[in-house]
This record gives C-alpha cells, structure tokens and sequence, in this order.
C-alpha cells in the first residue's frame, strides 16, 4: 500500500484531535488545564486510560515478545489487577479527600518541600523515559514505513510528532486529555480487533477453534514456576506486576490527575475498578494477537525478523512486518490508525502532567486564580516539557538492543521504586523524617538496585531480576526513610 495512504489516514485522525481540542477549550480557564473542572465523567476516563497505559509499547512489543517468553506476560497482567484494586482502596481516597491537584503535595505534608520536590523529580525523570521509549517505538515504525519513503530524517518527523501533541494540549490540559484519550483508546482496540480477524482469517480459523489452536502452539504456557532464577518465575512476575500497577499508576502524577478530575469519589473508584479488569482483558488480547502472529509466521515459512549483524530476534519488528509487509490491505490501514493512536496517547498526557508537578511540586506555585504572569509560566513549562521529551526520544535511538517492553519496565523499576518507599512509609507510619535526607536515600536506592541488576548473574549464583526489582528498590527506599526517621524522631514527632 502507498505511504501516501498511510500519511492520509495520519492528517485526518490529527485534524480529529484538533476539532476535540477545539470542542473541548470554548469554555477554557485554569482549572480546565489542570483538574478538568473535576467534572470528567468516569467512564470515559476509564477508556481514556486503556491507551495511556497500553500505548505503543504494549501494541507492538508485547505481541512480538511471545516469541522469546512465551505467555509469561499474562502472569505480570494478573498481578497488575491485584495493584490496580489497591489504588482504588488506599490511595484514591488518600489523594481525593485531600482535593488535591499534584499527588506530590502529600509527601509536602507528611515530610516536607524537599521530599516533595524529589518525589516530583523521580516522577519527571520516570514520565520523560517511560513516554520517549514508547513514542521511539512507534516513530520508529512510522519512519519505516512512511516518512523514510519522502526522504524525511526521523529527527524531523518525530519534531512534528510532538510539535502535534503540543498543539491540541496547550490550552485544554485535562479537560482536552479525557476526551481525546478516550477517543484514542476506541481507535486503538478497534484496530486490534480488525487484526485479529484478519491473520485469523489467513489461518481459517474460526472463533470457536481460536483457544483450542493457541493452547496447543509452543508459545501457549503462561505459569513459570521451574527457575526461581529466571525473570519470569512466577512470584516475581505476579508480585512484581502488582508493584508496577501501583507504582505507574497510583502514584504516576500522569495517570492519577486525570482519575482526580472525575466528579465524587465514588466515579474515581469505579473509573479504576472498570479499568483494571478492561486493561486486564485487553492487555491478553495483545499476548493472545502474538501466539496468532507466530503461528502465522510458521504456517507461511516466514523467516523471523533478526538483527543482520547480531542475529537476534528483533521482536519489535514482528507486529509491523505482518500487517504492512505480510497482510497488507485493511489491515495495514488498522495497524497505522491503532499505532499512531499509541503514539499520541502514550505521551500527550505527559506534556500536561510534567507541566502540572513541575508548575506545584516544583516552583511551589497554586493553580488557585493564577494571573496572566503564571498563566505565560505554565506555558512555557508547557513547551519546555515537549521539548525535554524530543530529547529523550532522541538519545533512545542509541538505546535499543531488547524489546522495548524490558526497557520500559526496567526504567520503572529503578525511577519508581523511591516513590514507592516514599508513599508506603508516609501510609504506614506517622513519624516524620529528616526532610533533606530523603535525597540522600532516593538517589542511594536505586543506585544500588541498578548495580545489583547488572552484576547478579555473577553475585547471585546466576540469578536474573525481572519485576521485583521495582520491590527492593522500595524496600531500599523504605528501609532508608526508616533510618533517618530514627535519628530524627524527638525532633519531628507529630
């Protein structure tokens, strides 16, 4: 199919988002930016945020990476309903009640500015990686099989990527955000399903022979429980997944501003209980799409995608080289829509997210009645953070050697982990801590699980972290806090 095609389908979804924007901004003002008017209706943001968490990531590598871990992936998803229930029972109701607009302000409140501030850090380092690692898969693709046709460099077409998302949410933040995630999200499972019926129509197999026929490929066990070494040992997955869910969304400022902007709290519980059992279902249904993809691979002798010079399997160039190269066709066109709606939903939040904790957990400014001068500050933020975001995107071209799923999830595991101890000390204990010192354990944690991950397979007798890295850095972390709580306990008593 012509890339002129693939550019056209492209312009018409932007202008959509466009004329959302523009629907959505008539009745603008600050608090549109940054809660929404906490008036968002729950079950759009539940849908909304099935594409910010699948995002382009979940669409092309978790599909490719069954090939190499089979249906392990499904034991991460059980243990991401399980983390998912927890933030609509604890941390919901903690960040609701409070009113609050940045989840950061509460580390203000237990510990202090500088815990907050390095909350704030953790979450704009974390957001940057996560969301540039997403947007470089799917630019990558799209500059495969689009922009390189027009001779246009992937510096310039990814510069006109975000330069887009910029565009739709300077002025609408939030408000704008529930709408056109929602929106991304119908565009992205649509595509998927269209897919799916169509590589299983390749293979004529019928509906009802569907699970019969993937239960019995090679890549069908899902439950490892064999090699405690190995990183997809069940317990590691399982647990770690449920770390991840609270992590990456219950305390990800992303995620969790658009579920405070919903009306009650009521609407905030049942946006999270409903999205975790979607995102559950859909989530197996992009593992389910891989075990599709390789048997169509071994039932038309398709030599598997790898590296010219390493050899290894290139994971994340299965998905695209079925629909576009494979297929072709409708299904060509589903893979363009569903993969330039991962693109825009994996990181327009962020601009408005990083903007928000960087505006309050920050400088330490209120969104209460802000003046034309603060109004001109967020705006700049606002563009600042697009352009950090372009930077990262760039720097990730020379970070690319696995499916970039591990990627992103090792980047959680070492970003996130000192928020995670942040919070669960500040939930389970009531002493305060030494409000400088918490830099200190922040930067100390993960710093110790990054060298233990790198030299375990030597120290540890072979052994190979996966998800529960994310768990001893918050242990690190906690452990850390509870120290410099000890030694500042007389002093800063409740």
């Amino acid at each position: 199919m012509a890339p002129v095609v693939f550019l056209a389908c492209i312009a018409a979804y932007f202008l959509v988002l466009l004329l959302v924007s523009y629907i959505t901004t008539r009745k603008y003002d600050a608090q549109s930016y940054f809660t929404g008017n906490r008036n968002s209706v729950w079950y759009l943001v539940a849908i909304g945020l099935i594409s910010d968490t699948l995002s382009g990531v979940s669409f092309i590598s978790v599909p490719g990476k069954v090939g190499l871990a089979q249906f392990s992936y499904l034991q991460t998803i059980l243990g991401y309903i399980v983390g998912y229930f927890i933030i609509a029972a604890v941390l919901v109701p903690l960040f609701y009640k409070r009113g609050l607009t940045s989840i950061y302000s509460y580390l203000d409140e237990r510990f202090g500015p500088v815990t907050q501030k390095i909350g704030a850090a953790f979450f704009i380092l974390s957001r940057l990686t996560g969301s540039a690692a997403r947007l470089f898969v799917v630019a990558g693709v799209l500059q495969r099989f689009v922009f390189s046709h027009y001779h246009i460099p992937f510096t310039v077409s990814v510069t006109v990527m975000v330069a887009l998302m910029l565009v739709y949410t300077y002025r609408g933040g939030i408000k704008t955000l529930v709408w056109t995630d929602a929106l991304q999200s119908f565009f992205l499972l649509s595509s998927v399903v269209i897919i799916t019926v169509m590589v299983a129509r390749e293979l004529d197999w019928t509906l009802l022979s569907f699970p019969a026929k993937l239960a019995d490929s090679p890549y069908s066990q899902v439950f490892f429980w064999d090699n405690w070494k190995a990183p997809n040992f069940f317990p590691k997955d399982f647990f770690g997944g449920m770390m991840i869910a609270v992590a990456m969304t219950g305390l990800d400022q992303n995620m969790m501003q658009k579920n405070l902007s919903c009306r009650t709290l009521g609407d905030a519980k049942k946006n999270i209980y409903t999205f975790s059992l979607v995102q559950a279902l859909v989530n197996g249904a992009f593992v389910m799409l891989g075990g599709l993809f390789y048997a169509y691979i071994n039932s038309r002798g398709i030599a598997l995608p790898t590296d010219p010079v390493s050899g290894r399997l290139l994971t994340d160039s299965l998905f695209p080289s079925i629909a576009l190269d494979g297929i072709g066709g409708l299904a060509a066109i589903a893979f363009i829509v569903g993969l330039t709606a991962a693109a825009f939903s994996s990181a327009d939040g962020v601009l408005t997210t990083l903007t928000t904790s960087f505006y309050i957990d920050i400088l330490g400014r209120s969104t209460e009645k802000m003046l034309p001068e603060q109004q001109r500050v967020k705006n700049r933020i606002h563009i600042g953070m697009a352009a950090a975001l372009l930077a990262t995107i760039l720097l990730f071209q020379a970070y690319n050697n696995s499916a970039l799923i591990d990627t992103v999830l090792f980047l959680a595991a070492i970003t996130y982990g000192p928020m995670l101890g942040l919070f669960a000390f500040g939930i389970l204990h009531r002493q305060k801590i030494w409000d400088n010192g918490s830099v200190i354990i922040c930067l100390v944690a993960p710093a110790l699980c990054f060298i233990l991950s790198k030299n375990a397979q030597n120290w540890l007798a072979g052994y190979k972290f996966g998800n529960e890295l994310l768990i001893l850095n918050g242990m690190f972390t906690y452990i850390g806090l509870w120290l410099i709580s000890a030694k500042s306990h007389q002093t800063f008593t409740k």
